[in-house]
């Protein structure tokens, strides 16, 4: 495994908010200015006593948070409390040997494999046995297993398939990903992810990516 990745965990890390996701923000001592809003594309939302609060990439507590703070403006010491009530942006990312690289919905339960078929299928070559897969550990570090699809799909292995998380990167490679320095050139390609989870690049480490 490249140096630089944090131990793989199946613990989840807490939801990120992002834009499409509906929140409702509640002022505790003054429930008359709660309101559910949409954050924008830009991930910014818009409050009446706050104005316009940017809180993509942040827990729903961190958002709560920024939210108070913006409020102090016009209202006196708020306790302010942000819930999710509806995911719009969770998205996993595919890219290497598929035919459409990109952001894909994860709708319901939505496993390696069905990702794979909604960009397009694999590219002549593809390594099936060895798919990579990069999710955010609970402590905000980069976590890499790796998945072997065809066993899951020749029914060797139906455990093989792996369920997603939003943010999710899944990296088909061409060759084994021991060739450290090929992999690293290839995922870098299909790192414009997110602001809430962004990888580093140093040359100077052993497994090249942070």
């Amino acid at each position: 495994m490249p140096e630089g990745f944090a131990t793989w965990t199946d613990t989840p890390a807490p939801y990120r908010l992002g834009p499409g996701d509906r929140v409702r923000v509640q002022f505790l001592l003054t429930p008359e200015v709660s309101e559910t809003s949409l954050i924008a594309p830009d991930g910014t939302i818009a409050l009446r006593v706050a104005g316009n609060v940017d809180i993509a990439g942040r827990r729903t507590e961190e958002a709560a948070r920024i939210v108070e703070r913006a409020a102090r403006r016009t209202l006196t010491n708020p306790i302010v409390t942000v819930g999710l009530e509806e995911v719009g942006s969770a998205v996993a990312f595919v890219g290497g040997q598929v035919r459409r690289a990109g952001a894909y919905p994860l709708a319901g339960r939505r496993g390696i494999a069905e990702v794979v078929a909604l960009a397009g299928g694999l590219e002549d070559g593809a390594r099936m046995d060895q798919i990579v897969l990069i999710r955010r550990s609970p402590d905000d570090r980069p976590m890499l297993r790796t998945v072997n699809l065809q066993a899951f799909l020749s029914g060797r292995s139906l455990g093989a398939d792996v369920p997603l998380t939003a943010g999710d990167i899944v990296f088909v490679p061409r060759t084994r990903i021991a060739e450290v320095g090929l992999f690293v050139e290839q995922l870098t390609r299909i790192i414009p992810f997110n602001r809430s989870f962004s990888y580093a690049i140093n040359q100077n480490t052993p497994g090249g990516l942070l």
